[in-house]
């Protein structure tokens, strides 16, 4: 292809495979990738921000694709890694935050995580994120996606003691500025232990959530044999 040289080693060199951003790529390009990873089948590789139009396409290439719509993200093969590691909760804070937290979901999820989504538990009205407390304190790192004034990711943090991925997104009225106003409240978190991703990068932030629950091998980065 003259435009893409594709990183199908990146599994072996870093851990975790590839993706295909697709957006501002055309149809024929995206399908042209979906066409060269056919052969590879042992290389799980997620096409995301997929509109209808680059979906088609890959869905040509892999019919056997599985395509969610709603986070514009395909995978292929559908199946997911058997789950290993420890639990990534992705919690949204609203259903119109539902794009970016399905994306970070459905990442750490091919990653090879166990994974959770909790949607509609903004901080409107508190009860319903208390009411999943149980369930935020088994995670071993949560992801909140918030848009509005981003204030989710805070209150969370302040309530468990695993990492929390904030996950600004574009959700919001004229002076939320695009997600802008939700990223630098999540930058400006009072309780510790908040790192933020991009605004709307669903991507980044199942990706991060899933290097962080990643299951604990000897001699590797924190084990015996690794540096201190």
């Amino acid at each position: 292809m003259d435009y893409a040289e594709l990183d199908l080693g990146r599994t072996a060199r870093r851990g975790y495979p590839e993706a295909v951003y697709c957006a501002g790529k055309t149809a024929r390009q995206v399908g042209g990738i979906a066409a060269r990873v056919r052969a590879r089948p042992d290389v799980i590789t997620l096409f995301t921000r997929a509109d209808a139009e680059h979906a088609a396409a890959v869905l040509a290439e892999l019919p056997d694709a599985r395509h969610d719509a709603d986070a514009g993200l395909l995978a292929w093969p559908a199946t997911p890694p058997a789950p290993t590691g420890g639990l990534v909760v992705v919690v949204a804070a609203g259903t119109s935050d539902l794009r970016a937290a399905r994306e970070a979901e459905l990442t750490a999820r091919y990653l090879g995580r166990p994974t959770e989504l909790v949607v509609d538990v903004g901080v409107a009205g508190l009860h319903r994120i208390l009411a999943r407390l149980e369930l935020l304190r088994r995670a071993r790192v949560v992801v909140v996606a918030a848009g509005m004034d981003g204030a989710l990711p805070s209150v969370v943090a302040g309530l468990i003691s695993v990492p929390v991925v904030g996950l600004p997104t574009s959700v919001g009225y004229g002076a939320a500025f695009g997600g802008l106003a939700p990223l630098l409240a999540m930058l400006n978190a009072c309780a510790p232990g908040v790192a933020v991703v991009n605004i709307d990068n669903g991507y980044g932030a199942g990706h991060l959530a899933a290097q962080i629950a990643a299951p604990f091998e000897p001699g590797g980065p924190s084990g015996p044999g690794g540096p201190a």
